[in-house]
């Protein structure tokens, strides 16, 4: 339960991966990888998608793509993905400024603050801004889906700077099944945007980054240079379409058994930790520590199984992975290889784990 990314490929993904049709993409021959960009095109309302191996890589292609002049900025929120979890590739690989915006808990930022950092100057002293970036649905922030409104307004104020927006969506197909809306009425509102395979629809490797025509033939070259071209990757490809096929049911399931298992784990009626379960949207929960208990030294003890514990929870002991966020505070991801048997099993390790640290005498 760290990530959605832990995922195994499908049968249905394997056996397309034996049976798909490929050939080199570089060359733009690799039909699977072009029925995906043209699917993804199409569903996303933009001209056209380019397949990329990775997230990272398809928002450093962005980036470079829409501040195509090293030193200018880019405005990104100070929790985002790119901010923190990207080795800062913007400015090391392309020399993009960030200039950072304060992310509020439901992943939106202030209008008041974008408006007052946008820079549009002749004075040589400083950066000019190029591009405004978001990111839906927001990881650090828990899960939370942007509200369209939000994004509608930073739309209009980029449009009347001359400036681009664009999301990060690793997992916008999650905001979509969420809020029961297509998901190019969310997209409507960016000039590109960048979608991971790998995270919530489950697939092995890929993401995909859309746009205009313009913008697609611009990033081939930025794809190129960052080694990003791949060969026969339609069999990355099928696995990709396979994973489309499967999203709604599946990413459904996802936000049902993150509900769920937060629930659940609030049952134990405990002082030493605490989930604000309103505040689920998607498949991501943060578990908040109250006392002297650390995320580390309790997700540690979720991952071991002592004898006791095999004595008192007989065949329903298990092993949980989650990740430590903050020293007070710890995450776990749900994904489409967890069952209900799994969740169930979850939180009886959890229930335990708690009843160990409020009585670590009899433990």
């Amino acid at each position: 339960m760290r990530s959605d990314t832990v995922t195994k490929p499908s049968p249905a993904m394997r056996q397309a991966m034996v049976s798909c049709e490929v050939g080199d993409d570089v060359f733009g021959e690799d039909p699977t990888v072009n029925e995906l960009q043209n699917r993804v095109a199409k569903m996303f309302g933009m001209d056209k998608a380019l397949f990329v191996p990775t997230g990272t890589m398809g928002n450093v292609i962005s980036l470079m793509t829409h501040c195509n002049q090293r030193g200018v900025e880019a405005l990104i929120g100070d929790l985002s993905h790119i901010s923190i979890y990207e080795q800062g590739g913007i400015a090391q690989v392309a020399g993009i400024l960030p200039r950072f915006l304060h992310n509020l808990p439901d992943g939106t930022f202030d209008i008041k603050e974008l408006l007052g950092k946008i820079v549009n100057t002749t004075d040589p002293h400083f950066s000019n801004t190029r591009l405004i970036c978001l990111e839906n649905t927001h990881n650090r922030c828990g899960g939370k889906i942007l509200p369209l409104q939000f994004m509608k307004q930073v739309k209009e104020i980029a449009e009347s700077h001359s400036l681009n927006v664009h999301l990060d969506g690793a997992r916008v197909l999650n905001a979509s099944v969420a809020m029961d809306k297509p998901v190019d009425q969310i997209l409507k509102y960016c000039d590109s945007v960048n979608m991971c395979f790998s995270k919530g629809l489950g697939a092995p490797v890929g993401s995909i980054i859309a746009g205009t025509e313009q913008f697609i033939a611009s990033s081939v070259r930025m794809r190129k240079v960052l080694g990003g071209g791949m060969r026969q990757a339609g069999i990355l490809a099928a696995c990709a379409l396979v994973s489309l096929d499967e999203a709604e049911s599946n990413i459904q399931n996802d936000h049902f058994n993150a509900l769920t298992m937060a629930q659940g784990i609030m049952t134990a009626n405990t002082d030493q930790l605490f989930i604000d379960v309103q505040q689920i949207q998607s498949n991501i929960v943060f578990i908040q520590f109250l006392r002297d208990i650390t995320s580390k030294e309790f997700c540690q003890r979720l991952t071991t199984v002592t004898k006791q514990e095999e004595i008192d929870l007989g065949q329903d002991n298990v092993v949980v992975k989650m990740s430590p966020w903050t020293d007070t505070s710890a995450r776990f991801v749900t994904h489409r290889d967890l069952s209900p048997q799994h969740i169930h099993k979850a939180i009886q390790k959890v229930h335990y784990t708690i009843h160990e640290f409020e009585n670590p005498i009899n433990s």
